[in-house]
């Protein structure tokens, strides 16, 4: 059984995103500034699945008001300026062995939001100065970071688009591919966290010519004006009560806390009528707009609605996800990601930019200039039914985001399981009429599956394709060891 204390602590994506955040929080700064640095520090370590050109959300739980906030820095369509962009440019990536086409390239770079939102998270919520938010970035952009196996094997697959231009010197140094344990360096990054660290004025000043030069050079239609009149959104805080707690963040395309909502009263049911009934919630209440009758305080996505696709489509837009508690029980967790990755990079500052236009099933429906591109990320903050933190969790791993999220959800509340012992639980995911299992699923719950009328693809080895989850609360901390995460606890 877990302890009845908040652990005061972060997990993250990577060892050293994780010590950038917790060496904030031991200098006497809150959550959100440890998220930030955190943030910042995921930027140098683990680009191959976010940067400072891509985009993201946060929630921010505050422990003397009880009040949960919801930040919206992510992506924005381009298009303000009257640009047109050309053609995208067709890559190959893999999904394990299955190849996937994908577009990149100057017209898949929507208007990014990470220095933006990390800025106003910062000006609304933060303690310590901006420079020493910054600092731990900088000084890891400077000597670089091992790169976790996993990410490694992730960059393997998506190397046709993240070795184009500046990305061969970070990821083919000599040549070959960085492996597992290699260090991950980015010409030219320490100077981008340099000019951050003097203001978010500055660095806009700086960047917004090269951004938008850069873009359009590559075919693409973002311009100055697009960069200028982007804006952070404070957006309505939605919930879900699950197992008697209170689920809050925001309604994301993927119907999280809908989903959440209409699950069955599980807690009396068996492992195997559990695992029917967590398939058939996944399979039926995902990827559509949440409609006025469902325990939640939403009746549709943020934005514009949208048409679904008809089926889930295998993606490879890789996210991170930080989750931050402190000692006085102020929360934090933000989740942000490049897409893939466009290709196209700011010159002698070794940030690339994202390729969220590129991805299909974001841009769905009758999105205008300025508007945000949809997103499967889901940041949560889990309250008892006193309003007190119980949990702060997030996950990576685009429409696995929110089964990664239920699977380690379910054991911590309905079993009462430890923070890394949940993190661990073997998943289930569903695609259409496919449950996915990781290995280690148990096979009564597999066989009830089938009874069901479930196809099972079971998983030979754990993999990233399940999500990656990361999760701080009472008992514990973890970070999902499926994407090479890591957490520490404050030290006592």
């Amino acid at each position: 059984m877990r302890k009845s204390r908040v652990s005061a602590g972060v997990a993250a994506g990577h060892p050293a995103t994780v010590e950038a955040g917790l060496r904030v929080l031991v200098e006497g700064g809150n959550a959100v500034d440890a998220a930030v640095a955190a943030t910042f520090a995921s930027c140098a370590t683990e680009t191959i699945l976010c940067g400072l050109g891509g985009g993201g959300f946060a929630t921010v739980f505050s422990a003397d008001s009880g009040s949960v906030a919801v930040l919206d820095f992510f992506c924005a369509v381009p298009g303000l300026d009257g640009g047109v962009a050309g053609p995208m440019v067709p890559v190959e990536v893999y999904f394990g062995e299955v190849p996937i086409d994908y577009e990149i390239g100057g017209a898949s770079v929507a208007v990014p939001g990470v220095p933006a939102g990390c800025a106003e998270l910062h000006r609304r919520f933060g303690s310590l100065p901006w420079a020493e938010i910054v600092r731990p970035a900088y000084e890891l952009a400077r000597s670089g970071a091992p790169i976790p196996v996993p990410q490694a094997e992730a960059l393997h697959s998506i190397r046709a688009a993240m070795t184009i231009g500046d990305g061969a010197r970070a990821y083919a140094p000599t040549g070959r591919l960085l492996e597992g344990g290699d260090l991950l360096l980015h010409p030219g990054l320490a100077d981008a966290f340099a000019l951050l660290g003097t203001g978010i004025d500055e660095w806009d000043g700086h960047t917004r010519p090269l951004i938008a030069d850069g873009v359009r050079a590559a075919g693409g239609a973002l311009g100055r004006r697009d960069l200028a009149d982007y804006r952070v959104i404070s957006r309505p805080v939605r919930s879900a009560t699950l197992a008697g707690r209170h689920v809050c963040g925001r309604l994301d395309l993927n119907r999280t806390l809908p989903t959440f909502a209409a699950l069955p009263e599980i807690s009396a049911l068996s492992r195997p009528e559990r695992a029917v009934a967590l398939a058939k919630t996944l399979r039926d209440n995902g990827h559509r707009p949440a409609s006025a009758t469902e325990a939640v305080f939403d009746v549709e996505p943020e934005g514009h609605d949208f048409d679904p696709p008809p089926r889930e489509p295998l993606r490879r837009g890789e996210t991170t996800n930080i989750s931050v508690v402190d000692r006085h029980g102020n929360a934090c967790v933000v989740t942000h990601t490049l897409g893939l990755g466009s290709g196209v990079w700011l010159p002698g500052l070794g940030v690339h930019l994202n390729s969220m236009l590129g991805e299909g099933e974001l841009v769905a429906g009758d999105l205008a200039a300025g508007d945000r591109v949809h997103s499967m990320m889901s940041p949560l903050v889990v309250l008892a039914p006193g309003g007190q933190l119980e949990l702060a969790i997030g996950a990576a791993g685009a429409s696995r985001i929110r089964s990664a999220l239920l699977s380690t959800l379910v054991p911590y509340l309905v079993d009462g399981r430890s923070v890394p012992a949940a993190v661990g639980t073997p998943r289930l995911h569903v695609a259409e009429n496919t449950a996915h299992l990781e290995p280690n699923y148990p096979a009564a719950d597999e066989e009830a599956l089938v009874g069901a009328g479930f196809e099972i693809e079971r998983w030979e080895k754990t993999h990233h394709f399940f999500g990656a989850v990361s999760a701080v609360g009472r008992g514990g901390v973890a970070g999902d060891p499926r994407r090479g995460g890591a957490a520490r606890a404050y030290p006592a």
